[in-house]
């Protein structure tokens, strides 16, 4: 939590130009400090009181002098938010993320670009392939030097790695894994590196699974080419990964590799008929139909028999 003094004063009025009382460029390491200090729960969102904190003082850190929270009405304050969020907050949850922050303060503009949100991954398919790519020696986690590589191949590809020295990166790797790295053990997790590289949806969030009973066969056929990637027939490694992992993005916020291959051993006991270590059409409807057993709860219900 913060202490009174860090409360007591305007935190971004210190990265204002004194003349022209416009922001200046903020560095990553400043941006990390401002993230630090506005999400005080440590959640990884600004949001409630602490995004109501936010706005307050981006308003008044144009005064050259402290003014309280009053400056603002109610009113005010609700219409600054609304016209925040609606510029900024990307994927209409009524918070900010560290990327959307990135967004709206003028951050340094290499290090602007490890959040761009223009390029999504297609499919959470997509993103354990990275994930896979990246995290070498198979520990499960992007670890530093791991975190280090993907960021320099992301600068590589948008054609700015020749700006960035090598201390700049080991700066930024330090940073990006500090404003990530939720539970503070040096090495991002599954859910961590989700954050970091979003996907363009999940798609077990669309209307249609959330009444499985009333799934039709296109329903099912949709589902299924949208993670068989390679249209074998089957859905298998990366490709069941992904659906794994956005399935268990519907009931959990942190999670790891552990998790995920918990879960994997669950669903091939209960839904894999013949065995073969994979999911076929037929397959994929029963776990679609064990996902929505239970219609109080959103949790996959695959502890049960499926029949």
């Amino acid at each position: 939590m913060a202490d009174a003094n860090k409360k007591s004063t305007n935190f971004l009025r210190q990265f204002r130009d004194l003349k022209t009382r416009e922001f200046k460029q903020i560095t990553a390491a400043q941006f990390m400090d401002v993230w630090n200090h506005y999400d005080d729960d440590g959640n990884g969102y600004i949001e409630g009181k602490e995004l109501d904190g936010f706005l307050v003082e981006l308003v008044t850190s144009i005064n050259n002098e402290d003014v309280g929270p009053e400056v603002l009405s109610p009113t005010a304050l609700e219409d600054a938010k609304q016209l925040v969020l609606n510029a900024f907050d990307e994927n209409s949850d009524g918070r900010i993320d560290i990327a959307e922050l990135a967004q709206i303060l003028p951050t340094e503009e290499t290090f602007l670009l490890l959040f761009r949100r223009d390029n999504p991954l297609d499919s959470s398919v997509e993103f354990m392939k990275v994930w896979k790519e990246y995290d070498k020696d198979r520990s499960g986690y992007i670890e530093a030097d791991e975190l280090k590589t993907f960021l320099y191949d992301l600068l590589k590809r948008c054609k700015r790695q020749a700006d960035v020295s090598e201390e700049q990166m080991i700066t930024y790797t330090d940073t990006v894994l500090q404003l990530f790295d939720r539970n503070k053990d040096g090495k991002l997790q599954l859910s961590e590196m989700a954050k970091l590289l979003p996907v363009k949806e999940n798609f077990l969030c669309r209307p249609v699974f959330k009444n499985a009973n009333r799934l039709t066969t296109d329903d099912i056929d949709r589902v299924f080419s949208l993670y068989d990637r390679d249209n074998n027939g089957n859905i298998e490694d990366e490709e069941l990964c992904g659906f794994l992992k956005d399935l268990m993005e519907l009931v959990e916020e942190d999670y790891d590799e552990e998790d995920l291959l918990e879960c994997k051993e669950i669903l091939l006991e209960k839904c894999d008929l013949n065995h073969d270590g994979k999911i076929n059409k037929k397959e994929l409807a029963m776990v679609l139909m064990s996902y929505n057993r239970n219609p109080t709860s959103d949790e996959p219900d695959l502890n049960e028999e499926s029949g």
